[in-house]
């Protein structure tokens, strides 16, 4: 949030071993993701950082801590932040976060070439961009010069020379490649000429492999 107003959102699901967590445990775990995520925003600056768990700033002040947290704390000493409390009943927008649900064609959608990118479509690549290995990982080296021709936009969503990072999630590809492949404004195109179009939008690793094995798979082709 920058002047009040939201610049990007961020969410993964719990790991296996987090599950086991007691509730201070995943409050500041979601702090250090969050932290890890923007650090190419957040380090060297002065932020403050909202969290609906009351008892999370007294950690700060503890001296009895596990290794976890001793871990934890030694990583956040590296940025500048206040802690500020704001109470769950108000954090309505991080309750948005868990609703899922993919659609191509609603009203509110833009049209790329032979694509349709809804809103939706969009929140479900971040969400799940979140939650690739390789995509968190590159979100965590930008700025630096291990990785060219990609950024953050202004939405949240990971891009590379302009073009969608897609996620390694079979139902996002899914519905990418049905929607290049079988729709109305694509109607069954060969391989070089979906990859063409979908390139123009999309990019993600084995791109052309895959489209190539869709479009050999395809019964009507």
């Amino acid at each position: 949030m920058q002047n009040r107003r939201e610049v990007a959102y961020a969410s993964r699901q719990l790991k296996n071993h987090e599950r086991n967590y007691p509730t201070h445990d995943l409050e500041l775990a979601a702090v250090v993701f969050a932290l890890k995520i923007w650090r190419h925003y957040l380090y060297g600056a002065r932020f403050s950082v909202f969290n609906d768990h009351k008892s999370l700033k007294y950690l700060f002040d503890q001296k009895e801590l596990n290794m976890r947290q001793r871990r934890w704390m030694e990583f956040l000493k590296d940025y500048d932040f206040q802690l500020m409390y704001h109470p769950g009943k108000a954090n309505v927008v991080a309750d948005a976060l868990s609703r899922k649900s993919i659609h191509m064609s609603t009203q509110d959608h833009i049209s790329c070439g032979m694509i349709t990118i809804t809103n939706e479509f969009l929140r479900q690549v971040g969400l799940k961009q979140l939650q690739d290995a390789e995509l968190v990982k590159l979100l965590g080296l930008l700025g630096t010069k291990k990785v060219v021709g990609f950024e953050l936009g202004g939405d949240g969503i990971l891009r590379f020379k302009g073009r969608i990072c897609l996620p390694q999630d079979a139902e996002l590809k899914r519905a990418v490649l049905e929607e290049g492949h079988k729709s109305r404004l694509s109607v069954h195109p060969g391989m070089t000429k979906m990859y063409q179009d979908l390139r123009k939008t999309f990019w993600w690793s084995g791109m052309k492999r895959e489209i190539a094995e869709y479009v050999a798979a395809c019964l009507t082709c």
